[in-house]
């Protein structure tokens, strides 16, 4: 694993704005940063990201099997008593799911550590998917990169198998909130592989859903809505007061109600304790008294935080880095610090992405202070042996 500069293409910002990826820049700030890319070894993709990434998917499949079943663990993830039986049901009934990503810290040497993972609302799709690969062509065709170059990236094909081998009742509605615009290339790009698996797919906004007087979600103009992917956590969901109307509103959601308990972090510690020792897991704890013993420092994570939101890292040397937000005051997990991988003055995070149940690509980040957050950078990669 490496860290290479290379020449951005003199066109990037131009052929950004063609293929409509809008957020590629905040502020004065780049998001895609082409200016260099990671090299990986093919056996260091096979072998320390996507066998990983299969087994810890699996572990994490297991645990929902678990924890459907369990009112103890429901309460102990803090999900709301009113909706276990909605995520008993969308489990036990097989609610299809796309995608998923995990976050892992890797160097290109030890074994990856799970991080976190966000199974309910992952961004960074698009620039993950399209755009990275093609930036990988283009310096290809240029000859900035080796002809036999290539690239763990089988999202998009993936994601039209997916959407294609389930039969989803139609019009099937993708939806995120107006104000992202992030979110809403998210849902866009999502939105055009369901047509392209043959779908009839439209795109609503999440503040324009009603609910009729029969209990039916319904779009803008009043048409019911059978099938939805919405690009808003479950957690909000199960506070709003169009919650309750879920279980009857013969609406299905993707992803599931079941990924709820996926993308709380209490999994992370739930994990643990069935799996101590585990080279891919991280030592984890929910959180019963503040500063949980951990001998090579250790992070604060509230359950339901998001983009680096309210976390709080003590290194083994003593250092504090504590990132404000809007989750504090809830429960939380405390993890054993992992220090990332540093090159330059920039720290490293890997998102392997699970379409499906199968790992389907990478997507790399990166920032200048330990936390990662939505500003944080996208560099591409290639596979160069």
């Amino acid at each position: 694993m490496k860290r290479i500069s290379i020449a951005p293409r003199p066109d990037w910002r131009a052929t950004a704005e063609q293929f409509g990826f809008n957020f590629h820049t905040f502020g004065d700030e780049p998001y895609w940063d082409e200016s260099a890319y990671y090299q990986f070894s093919l056996r260091q993709i096979e072998d320390d990201l996507e066998e990983p990434t299969r087994e810890l998917h699996e572990l994490c499949m297991a645990l929902v099997a678990e924890v459907v079943d369990s009112e103890e663990l429901l309460e102990r993830l803090a999900i709301p008593a009113p909706y276990f039986d909605l995520i008993r049901r969308s489990w036990r009934d097989g609610h299809p799911h796309f995608y998923g990503r995990m976050d892992l810290c890797y160097d290109g040497k030890g074994p990856a550590k799970l991080l976190e993972a966000n199974y309910d609302t992952p961004t960074s799709l698009y620039e993950a998917s399209f755009f990275q690969y093609l930036w990988l062509e283009q310096q290809m065709q240029r000859g900035m990169l080796p002809a036999d170059a290539d690239q763990f990236n089988s999202l998009e094909d993936k994601l039209t198998q997916v959407m294609g081998a389930n039969t989803f009742a139609t019009p099937f509605y993708f939806s995120s909130v107006k104000d992202s615009i992030e979110d809403r290339g998210t849902v866009e790009y999502l939105r055009d592989i369901a047509l392209g698996a043959g779908l009839d797919a439209r795109l609503v906004d999440m503040e324009d859903i009603g609910l009729s007087r029969g209990g039916r979600f319904v779009d803008d103009v009043g048409a019911p809505i059978p099938s939805l992917f919405k690009l808003y956590p479950w957690e909000d969901i199960f506070h709003d007061p169009y919650g309750p109307a879920i279980a009857t509103s013969g609406t299905l959601f993707v992803e599931p109600p079941w990924k709820a308990i996926l993308s709380n972090k209490g999994m992370l510690a739930l994990l643990w304790e069935r799996h101590q020792g585990h080279p891919n897991l991280l030592p984890a704890f929910i959180e019963q008294t503040p500063g949980a013993p951990l001998d090579k420092g250790w992070v604060r994570k509230p359950f339901f935080s998001r983009e680096g939101a309210n976390i709080e890292i003590h290194t083994a040397s003593g250092k504090r880095v504590v990132e404000d937000g809007p989750y504090g005051g809830g429960p939380s997990i405390i993890q054993q610090f992992q220090a990332l991988p540093r090159f330059g003055d920039s720290y490293t995070v890997i998102g392997s992405w699970v379409v499906g149940d199968l790992p389907a690509g990478i997507g790399i980040r990166e920032d200048n202070s330990l936390i990662t957050k939505d500003s944080s950078r996208f560099l591409p990669h290639a596979i160069i042996d």
